[in-house]
């Protein structure tokens, strides 16, 4: 298995680690929902000493815009919210921070598709979400919370 594949479809994070912040906000499946996510990701890191124009700011907000487009696609149809869970934490040792960010949505009938994600065709106007999420992250997932939700999770990396 080469490495990359190695690092998708994580059912748990990695190793424990104390939970430092944590923000969570319910949204609504439209496009406005889904920006409202990544600015609020924004703001909330930057109140946490992450600079709105820093590279690991960036780098957050593509991940809430993938993983949030991801839940309007698929329960904007049927009238449903999404949730947006961040956390930011000390990572084993003090070594650094992670940032988890996961987008719980009500359709955890739409189940993930198996492997490592594939580009769309060029002539496709979506399918490129997960590529992005499994370049950005250092880790990511899923998981079916229960009949009705499913949680998509990334995770990220930041050195001291």
């Amino acid at each position: 298995m080469n490495p990359q594949t190695q690092k998708i479809r994580q059912s748990a994070p990695p190793r424990p680690v104390a939970v430092s912040s944590t923000f969570a906000v319910q949204l609504s499946s439209t496009r406005r929902g889904a920006r409202l996510a990544r600015l609020l990701a924004t703001q909330w890191l930057d109140e946490r000493g992450v600079p709105y124009r820093s590279a690991a700011s960036h780098t957050a907000a593509l991940l809430v815009a993938e993983l949030a487009a991801n839940a309007v696609r698929h329960c904007g149809s049927i009238g449903r919210d999404f949730r947006l869970r961040l956390t930011l934490r000390e990572a084993e040792g003090a070594t650094g921070s992670v940032l988890r960010v996961e987008v719980t949505d009500a359709r955890a009938d739409k189940p993930m598709p198996q492997g490592p994600p594939v580009a769309a065709g060029p002539e496709e106007e979506s399918g490129r979400g997960l590529v992005l999420v499994d370049a950005l992250a250092d880790r990511w997932g899923d998981r079916v919370n229960d009949p009705i939700t499913k949680t998509l999770w990334a995770e990220l990396d930041w050195p001291g």
